[in-house]
């Protein structure tokens, strides 16, 4: 449980004992299980009903802060998702699968966030995937420019809102390099929006990540939605369409980051998310 505790942690939220029940390391526990090993862990505290190991004291103001601000505004923001991914894969057919990740999806949002799509794509499609997403995510921004910001998500022309935050080739999938506790809890903590059946395939494929939590087997996705009834036809993305999405998308991200010069703690949290995803970071070179 500790584990799982510090797992959260490391993303900068916390949860009360009833969730931390339900995502434990190694499977599910009872929420008086929780607090029984709370009571005998000196390392672990419940504070304001959020399960926190004793070095995140000193941030119990602003875990807390996100927790309540997760409850008031988590819910709208799931709805503004999920009419986002209906136009994202109806506009690129080699979308296979579509989950909400980070904040939005670990308990711990606020509005200054962005919401952290994971992708599965066709392979070959890796870096159009990164394009389409950030292209729509600007149009889609621009509605939103009154939205507040933080210096990760502050941006020229819009915020930064909807974002991809992993993106996974098929064939990547099949055989994951990765199947440790922090790709498994990524997979476990994150929402599905479309495609659940390629998740399925992931998990199925890769049952080191049914080791760190069983849960995975039964895990449910009450956010998905319905298939477009028209997608852009394929033709529209030709596969050798990658590489040039590849140079635009890498400016793009490097261009961010010199935005971000001046703003060390922005440039430490992007590396943190960074090295978490590697070796399936875009742009890694």
């Amino acid at each position: 449980m500790r584990q799982t505790v510090l797992l959260l942690r490391r993303r900068g939220y916390a949860v009360g004992p009833a969730r931390l029940a339900e995502i434990c390391l190694g499977g599910p526990l009872s929420e008086s299980e929780v607090r029984w090993a709370v009571a005998a862990c000196r390392d672990l505290v419940i504070s304001d009903e959020l399960v926190v190991d004793t070095s995140s004291l000193s941030r119990i103001t602003d875990i807390r802060g996100r927790a309540r601000a997760h409850h008031a505004e988590a819910s709208a923001y799931m709805q503004m998702t999920r009419a986002f991914v209906r136009i994202l894969v109806g506009v690129a057919p080699f979308i296979r699968s579509v989950s909400i990740a980070g904040s939005l999806a670990s308990g711990g949002f606020r509005q200054s966030d962005d919401v952290d799509l994971n992708l599965i794509v066709d392979d070959g499609y890796r870096h159009l995937a990164y394009v389409v997403v950030n292209f729509l995510g600007l149009v889609h921004a621009l509605r939103h420019r009154a939205k507040p910001v933080d210096d990760l998500t502050r941006r020229p022309l819009a915020p930064r809102l909807m974002t991809a935050n992993l993106i996974l080739e098929r064939s990547q999938c099949i055989a994951l390099q990765r199947q440790d506790e922090d790709m498994a809890f990524e997979l476990l903590i994150s929402e599905p929006v479309f495609g659940v059946e390629t998740i399925h395939q992931v998990i199925e494929s890769n049952p080191g990540l049914l080791e760190q939590f069983p849960q995975l087997a039964g895990k449910a996705a009450p956010l998905l939605i319905r298939s477009p009834a028209w997608r852009l036809p394929r033709a529209a993305f030709p596969k050798v369409a990658d590489g040039a999405a590849r140079t635009l998308g890498a400016t793009a991200w490097r261009y961010m980051q010199w935005t971000r010069r001046h703003k060390p703690d922005a440039l430490a949290r992007v590396a943190y998310v960074r090295a978490t995803m590697r070796p399936y970071a875009l742009f890694d070179e």
